[in-house]
């Protein structure tokens, strides 16, 4: 089995196992719910390295639109920061950006959320 039939049976996996964060984020934002923006969840994205490998990251969510890479941070993350960190790095260098948020935030917080997607989507777009 390839490396993307893999991830794309292991984002399936993901969607059927949403953390709360994640299912409260996918109410919030989807049919277009959050500033007109179409949102996908566990969206994989492809990292051609050369002609002969490519590495493939599952992001949490991912505008098209914007090119913009949603990460919601639970308490694995806190283990697994430095990978985080590099892989932000290689999606920014690719074209795409990325927002980060912590699972309280986003149960917590969402007028936060929504200001700071709102802030983005007006800068991007200007």
């Amino acid at each position: 089995m390839s490396l993307y039939l893999k991830g794309r049976d292991l984002a399936r996996q993901m969607r059927k196992h949403a953390t709360p964060a994640e299912e409260f984020f996918w109410q919030k934002v989807r049919n277009r719910k959050l500033f007109g923006l179409k949102f996908q969840r566990q969206y994989i994205v492809a990292f051609p390295f050369d002609a002969t490998f490519t590495k493939f990251y599952i992001a949490d969510f991912y505008c098209e639109e914007l090119k913009l890479i949603i990460g919601l941070d639970g308490q694995i993350h806190l283990k697994v920061q430095e990978q985080d960190l590099i892989r932000t790095e290689q999606m920014i260098d690719r074209g795409y950006q990325v927002l980060r948020f912590n699972n309280n935030e986003v149960l917590y917080n969402w007028d936060y959320i929504q200001n700071k997607i709102g802030s983005f989507k007006s800068a991007s777009l200007h």
